[in-house]
């Protein structure tokens, strides 16, 4: 399941929000962030099942991409932090999907088996998101 442009803008207002202080001196005893490389990059990914990484949302701390190959349509991302990472993937649920997360990476294709081998060449665990929402609210009186 592709993640939609919704959700994309969701989660970059979501994790821009969540910041973890500005390091700036004086700004309430904040603490710089400090980040490292995400394991895979979204161009990694990309590569290893075949296809370029479109890059489609540059966040505050997270890129998204996607791809495709004749197996598959991707949604590629890359986190800066954990924290990001989880933050997206807890706010995925509400659309669903089943994705295949690492070291502050993930991506997002076609089926649980489908994720199931690229977990033998990329590594992670397969993560599937229920879609979780209200139902719709009774109609008139």
């Amino acid at each position: 399941m592709l993640v939609t442009p919704v959700l994309a803008t969701a989660c970059a207002l979501l994790t821009a929000g969540c910041g973890e202080g500005s390091g700036e001196p004086g700004a309430g005893g904040a603490t710089p962030r400090v980040t490292t490389a995400p394991s895979k990059t979204v161009q990694q990914l990309a590569s290893a099942v075949g296809c370029t990484a479109e890059i489609t949302v540059r966040a505050a701390d997270y890129r998204q991409a996607t791809g495709k190959t004749a197996e598959a349509d991707y949604v590629f991302v890359d986190f800066d932090t954990s924290d990001g990472q989880r933050a997206w993937l807890d706010y995925a649920k509400v659309y669903g999907g089943i994705y295949l997360v690492g070291d502050r990476w993930a991506l997002s294709a076609k089926s649980k088996e489908y994720m199931e081998s690229l977990r033998a060449t990329l590594g992670g665990t397969v993560e599937e998101q229920g879609a979780s929402g209200a139902a719709p609210p009774p109609s008139g009186p």
